[in-house]
């Protein structure tokens, strides 16, 4: 991981277009903005472009392609959202119906692809201020769960809020929130500290999404708004296609995490 974490972009977007790594991207090109993705047909595309601006903590939109066409020309025009990324989920009336490494036989002349920014992008940042990150440190995927927070409503497009969580020393949450308040276009600050029950999840203990992760004692388990949420509205809206990354499987920019920080 050491490796692939001093390596660019472009270098590690690749090996996912040759199939030669398939894993979650925490960790990967430090530095660097990474990002959810979902692809819809044209005829939701306004709609789901809506839905995202009326919910900004967890669809932050960092760029949106022209129907048809795979490259996302503000982040990274020479990437191709088909092949560059470790894996994407395939949803099909809600229902998940496979997981693959590309996309390039789903992909159809009237696609949208939507890049919205990722939590990921702001862990350096807390390791920076001396905060550790335990998903990168156990070499798992970030734990994620959908709660009872409903999202604003746009068109066919509601259902519930997901979260990405991590344990944080009670002593240095404040710091923590400081930290990622600085990154609004990618989640920002935590959106609830503490009571897991009190926004819905039932068992920290089996995320919805992603891996389980240790939780120590002094520890506060912090929860940020979270780009799968798209996801669970799929699951709920049940559209006729939705193509979205593996959890925990972004797609990596070429912007500098910094552009999104603000003093």
């Amino acid at each position: 991981m050491q490796e692939l974490s001093n390596m660019k972009p472009s270098e590690i977007r690749m090996l996912f277009r040759q199939n030669q790594l398939t894993c979650p991207t925490a960790g990967m090109a430090n530095g660097y903005t990474q990002a959810n993705l979902v692809v819809l047909k044209k005829d939701l595309a306004f709609e789901f472009l809506l839905f995202c601006q009326r919910n900004p903590k967890p669809c932050p939109v960092l760029d949106v392609t022209e129907p048809g066409l795979p490259i996302p020309k503000l982040v990274a025009p020479e990437a191709d959202l088909r092949t560059d990324l470790p894996k994407y989920r395939i949803y099909k009336h809600g229902q998940l119906a496979e997981e693959v490494t590309d996309i390039l036989n789903y992909w159809e002349d009237d696609m949208v692809a939507f890049l919205l920014g990722c939590s990921f992008t702001f862990e350096q940042a807390l390791v920076n201020n001396g905060i550790s990150v335990r998903h990168i440190e156990e070499g798992r995927n970030v734990a994620m769960y959908k709660t009872n927070i409903p999202c604003v409503k746009a068109g066919p497009f509601e259902g519930p809020m997901v979260v990405s969580m991590r344990p944080i020393p009670e002593k240095d949450v404040v710091r923590a929130v400081q930290v990622t308040s600085r990154f609004p276009a990618v989640h920002g600050a935590p959106i609830h500290i503490g009571n897991p029950e009190s926004i819905g999840i039932k068992d920290i203990e089996k995320p919805d999404f992603g891996d389980r992760v240790t939780i120590r004692a002094g520890e506060i388990p912090v929860f940020w708004a979270c780009g799968v949420t798209p996801q669970a509205i799929a699951m709920h809206v049940k559209p006729e296609l939705m193509i979205t990354h593996a959890p925990g499987h972004m797609f990596i920019t070429d912007l500098r995490d910094e552009q999104f920080g603000v003093l």
